[in-house]
């Protein structure tokens, strides 16, 4: 079951990845960031029977620490402050509490986190023009 879910979040990322590159979105940071943090949150939800079944009222915690941390960047754009400090903060939280649990089912969260980065790095944002 981790190892499908696992599966679906890096197909989900790679077809952001693809919509990004062809599409080329005016802001395209805004299309990772919701992506990634939708892409959580279906990890959670069908993560969570397996979850429950294993670890109990333990589960609120083990998958609700990821979607807290996904929500972080969608949250500092709303506000319109520090949001490349999120994105990075989101992608360290994510990674490493997968790499806390083991890469059991916060390996599945861990796509998320490589979204999170490729939006950090790979695209830039426009920058406002020097010349008159």
């Amino acid at each position: 079951m981790i190892d499908l879910v696992t599966v679906g979040a890096i197909v989900g990322v790679l077809l952001v990845g693809v919509v990004v590159l062809v599409r080329k979105p005016a802001d395209a940071r805004r299309v990772v960031r919701w992506s990634a943090l939708a892409i959580t949150v279906l990890v959670a939800a069908a993560l969570t029977p397996y979850t429950v079944d294993d670890s109990g009222a333990a589960a609120s915690y083990l998958l609700g620490v990821p979607v807290v941390a996904a929500t972080l960047p969608v949250l500092a754009q709303r506000i319109g402050r520090l949001t490349v400090v999120a994105d990075v903060l989101a992608a360290l939280i994510i990674t490493a509490w997968g790499l806390l649990l083991g890469l059991g089912i916060g390996g599945a969260f861990l796509p998320a986190a490589v979204l999170l980065v490729a939006g950090i790095v790979g695209i830039r944002a426009p920058r406002p023009s020097t010349t008159a």
